[in-house]
């Protein structure tokens, strides 16, 4: 709206930067002020379509769009671990061929009664409370035995598991790595037992045609047993059949996930030094199964194979040496309840 005051123009709504002021809306006193006005828009105007300005704006538009597919995938990761924290843990979960039944095999390998003769060895134990009287606890071993049996062994069993036809050679080094004579002795052992269950128990419980790398692996060791057994008893035997590489290659054969594999490898250890204290009477079975339940005993199995996930079987090691003293020294005492 205008309106005239005698000797001026004033107006209560007026666009300079929109175009050129008609010469009837403005009088000689306005027009000094409006014209700095009026250039200042029209060289804004020219600097917005400047190549550097149209850059910029580009840029801007580049960075608004990669905030957006940032944004999408942050989305995408939360939503999923929202949904992993729903499911089950991925201990529980089988990705094998044999899906259907792998779980019914994991319960099988996890099973305290399979006879692989774990509960004869105390690894370690019985002479750890041996030497280390009166100031001995059994929380503190579990510890380094934990830490012990999964940077020596554990590397081997997820080697095994991962290439099921280098069985053979992992046996061999798994052999050669070990230092201590008594652990040997008992990895041997158990690995034999182990042998065993899956020729006579649990091969014939594949599914028809079931094959590949894993079978032809497993057929190999257990013949080179068999022609071993018919020879002298001074003849260095062609395999040693340790349990840790058999254990990995057999869990992949039946179709447990590696992480299934790893775990229960690291639980079957657990529930034998348990058992092994039982009859130390070192605690009741009540006691043990509060220490084999609790949350201490999950995360401590958990953080060993996170640990050792990524471990080549070069630099497997033993993480614990007076583990190996315990162990060796076990032969040696005056009277002991488990074998040496």
């Amino acid at each position: 709206m205008l309106f005239e005051v005698p000797g001026e123009v004033k107006s209560a709504s007026l666009n300079t930067a929109a175009a050129p002021f008609p010469d009837f809306l403005i009088d000689n006193h306005s027009l000094p002020d409006l014209v700095p006005q009026y250039h200042a828009a029209s060289m804004s105007n020219s600097l917005a379509d400047s190549p550097e300005s149209q850059a910029i704006r580009h840029e801007i538009a580049d960075l608004e769009k990669r905030l957006r597919d940032a944004n999408a995938r942050l989305n995408s990761i939360e939503d999923r671990e929202e949904a992993d924290s729903n499911a089950p843990s991925k201990v529980l979960r089988s990705d094998g061929p044999f899906s259907a039944s792998s779980h019914h095999f994991l319960l099988l390998l996890s099973d305290s009664a399979l006879p692989l003769g774990s509960f004869a060895f105390s690894s370690g134990l019985e002479s750890y409370l041996a030497h280390s009287r009166p100031s001995s606890s059994f929380p503190a071993f579990l510890e380094f035995s934990l830490s012990s049996y999964a940077s020596t062994t554990l590397p081997f069993v997820l080697a095994a598991y991962r290439k099921p036809e280098d069985l053979l050679d992992l046996d061999d080094a798994l052999d050669a790595a070990i230092m201590c004579t008594v652990g040997r002795r008992a990895s041997v052992a158990q690995g034999r037992a182990l042998l065993s269950i899956w020729d006579r128990s649990f091969s014939s419980a594949l599914p028809p045609g079931a094959s590949g790398a894993a079978v032809e692996s497993l057929k190999g060791i257990a013949g080179l047993m068999k022609s071993a057994s018919s020879k002298e008893s001074s003849d260095l035997p062609p395999a040693s059949a340790h349990l840790g590489p058999l254990f990995g290659t057999i869990a992949c054969l039946l179709g447990m996930s590696l992480q299934q594999t790893a775990y229960v490898f690291m639980l079957s250890h657990v529930k034998a030094l348990l058992s092994a204290a039982v009859r130390a009477s070192i605690f009741g079975p009540y006691h043990a199964q509060k220490l084999l339940a609790s949350v201490e005993v999950q995360e401590g199995i958990q953080a060993v194979i996170d640990q050792q996930w990524n471990t080549k079987i070069e630099d497997a090691g033993q993480s614990v040496p007076v583990m190996d003293l315990w162990i060796g020294r076990h032969e040696m005492l005056y009277s002991r309840i488990f074998n040496s």
